[in-house]
């Protein structure tokens, strides 16, 4: 037996742990999928590392971003008072001691974020939407955001709000896009992270603004993309995890140093480390911003090393330490001096919590140890090959669920998006819920994919070229050295990225019988003006260097010739197409294209829409809609890989 798709509802999503100041406590969150309900729910639970327990600390139903403040008290996001079709949110207080009922200190109409406390005040990040208007007047790019809808005119204002009675102090103008921010650990002063061009969101600066004067400083000159950051004790130094452009919009994200009163900045580490979680799962729950923590004199952080994601810490003299090294993806984590509350998840086992102290990691929590022990999950092979050109490629195999040697099985290539994201130590259901329904699944990390060093992750201009002979001779290996594999029944499928190289392939070999290609590119020209990324995203990628003008013939060449759509008439095998209407990643466009295409020409391909959804339906969308979307696949397979029906 395996993992079947409606097992989804039985997983339990781990996430967001936050030590307290005092180091005894660790608050987390807990998310819980409902099919009947068709919704998430989430609750605050508690561990105590003294009494070495774990209790649920509130009953939601949707508590999040929890944030320690003073002794006790824990401050959370909810909204537990609003109903599903309202908008809106809460920020809640509880206090981990007391047996009282939390308290409401703030609704609001519009969405916000919590960021940092600091005696008896938080740091908000407050976004005003525009109100409805008919007819819809836009005058400025980007003008729609994947998950939020229009955002023209849109901008986010720091706040900071009385932790007492709720009332709201304006910081900011509300003139740029701000996507972190902290306290010095002085409360003097707010560093954030902003974007004032608009157009170029990519690039961001570190700004310092003076709580006293309201003087606001810029630390840098527009040549990171900044991720987040973390202060020192001393309110003297500033880390951040940020790329420099070196290899256009996907450069490794790397770890460096601003020193506040000098502005100089130092690099501490190598070029090919990616600093940052970048593992494919899709059973993850609610997250805070930050995967950086300045703890005493070290810095910890996240490193995505091929199909693994480890924990390590690094002081300013580069002296770099292994904390958590093993086969397993790093989530989050928080530190207080030295001990480290984090979530793990690998292969075969979702996130949990654990602590790590003095050298030792220790598992907290086993809310999902008895299903995935009654379902005895295939382990994932890992292998590597060469490709042609002697470069090493990583890939994973997982068998059927009820494999039995000497019988043949169908085979789905399963192909990542980004490209700048990776296969490894992640918990997939979605693969699981194929391996119980009787296919093998080969996966792997092509050129383009992140952890394994900046030149194999660049590939500008090579879209459709290296990355698809890597895929190719990547199968060509496995159905070689995995004699269970059924050559004459294999099956293509990938979503985003992984959805234009679907595309690109089933326009350029017959070799599948049936592909499911899922929020994918077909037509770079009309993405690069419909997408909410991709005006810069195809001129980095497709066009090259950054500035290029589109309308010049030979530019619109380059993205024609690297366009699916151009290849459709070449198709032969039958295709489902998977999108949402709400997918403002890769508009809808792109599929309604691709599937006119190949109807005309007389390939046999189903279009199916989910509505409402957005280019994250695998990952965050709603229960039902994400297992009626894993069926639909199922059902198409097996429709053209000829498994036998249960």
């Amino acid at each position: 037996m395996g993992l079947k798709v409606e097992d989804l509802e039985k997983l339990i999503f781990v996430s967001d742990p936050k030590i307290s100041h005092e180091g005894d406590k660790v608050v987390f969150v807990v998310t819980k999928p409902s099919f009947s309900d068709n919704r998430y729910y989430s609750k605050l639970w508690i561990y105590d590392l003294k009494k070495d327990e774990n209790f649920h600390l509130t009953n939601g139903p949707s508590d999040f971003s929890p944030l320690w403040g003073e002794s006790s008290k824990v401050f959370f996001l909810s909204r537990r008072t609003l109903k599903e079709e309202e908008t809106g949110l809460e920020l809640w207080e509880v206090d981990t001691e007391r047996c009282t009922e939390p308290r409401m200190i703030l609704k609001l109409e519009n969405s916000f974020e919590t960021f940092d406390y600091y005696k008896g005040k938080l740091l908000l990040n407050l976004t005003i939407p525009k109100k409805k208007e008919d007819p819809t007047v836009i005058e400025e790019v980007p003008f729609w955001f994947n998950g939020k809808g229009y955002i023209y005119g849109m901008r986010n204002t720091l706040y900071l709000a009385d932790a007492e009675n709720g009332n709201l102090e304006r910081l900011t103008e509300g003139k740029e896009e701000i996507s972190f921010a902290q306290f010095s650990p002085d409360g003097k002063e707010v560093v954030y992270i902003s974007v004032e061009d608009h157009q170029k969101p990519y690039r961001t600066d570190i700004k310092l603004l003076d709580l006293t004067s309201g003087e606001i400083k810029k630390l840098t000159k527009g040549q990171f993309t900044v991720e987040d950051l973390a202060w020192n004790s001393e309110s003297s130094a500033i880390a951040f995890r940020a790329g420099d452009f070196s290899h256009g919009i996907n450069s490794n994200i790397k770890l460096w140093i601003l020193d506040v009163s000098s502005g100089a900045i130092k690099k501490l580490t190598p070029d090919d480390w990616d600093i940052g979680n970048y593992m494919n799962s899709d059973t993850r729950g609610p997250s805070s911003p930050g995967k950086l923590q300045w703890d005493g004199k070290w810095i910890y952080f996240p490193l995505n090393e091929g199909g693994k994601v480890s924990l390590l810490r690094t002081d300013l003299d580069g002296h770099t330490e292994r904390l958590v090294d093993s086969n397993v993806t790093v989530e989050d984590f928080s530190v207080i001096n030295g001990t480290v509350a984090l979530t793990l998840m690998n292969s075969t086992k979702p996130s949990e919590l654990y602590i790590h102290k003095s050298g030792k990691l220790k598992k907290i929590t086993g809310f999902n140890d008895e299903l995935i022990k009654n379902s005895k999950l295939q382990v994932p092979e890992r292998f590597t090959f060469r490709a042609s050109d002697d470069q090493e490629i990583e890939g994973w195999i997982l068998r059927p669920a009820n494999f039995k040697k000497g019988k043949k099985y169908p085979a789905i290539l399963y192909i990542h998006g980004g490209p700048a994201t990776t296969y490894g130590e992640s918990f997939q259901h979605e693969f699981y819920a194929l391996s119980e329904s009787g296919f093998a699944l080969v996966y792997m990390n092509p050129r383009g994919s992140a952890g394994y060093g900046e030149a194999f992750k660049d590939v500008r201009g090579k879209y459709g070229s290296r990355d698809f002979m890597d895929l190719m001779e990547g199968l060509d290996y496995a159905v070689k050295r995995f004699n269970f594999i059924d050559k004459n029944r294999l099956g293509v499928a990938g979503g985003s990225y992984g959805g234009f190289m679907t595309n690109w392939i089933i326009g350029h070999t017959d070799r599948f019988k049936a592909a499911v290609t899922q929020r994918s590119i077909s037509n770079w020209i009309s993405f690069y003006g419909t997408s909410d990324i991709g005006y810069y995203f195809a001129e980095d990628q497709i066009g090259g260097d950054l500035g290029k003008d589109l309308w010049n013939d030979d530019l619109i060449k380059v993205y024609w010739d690297k366009s699916p759509l151009k290849y459709a008439d070449r198709v032969k095998t039958p295709t489902l197409i998977i999108h949402s209407d709400e997918d403002y990643r890769c508009w809808i466009d792109q599929a309604y294209q691709m599937f006119t295409a190949l109807k005309l020409k007389g390939v046999q391909t189903k279009l199916v829409i989910f509505h409402g959804e957005n280019h994250d339906l695998s990952r965050k969308g709603k229960p039902k809609n994400r297992i009626e979307r894993i069926n639909q696949i199922i059902s198409w397979f097996r429709e053209h890989l000829q498994t036998e029906k249960k």
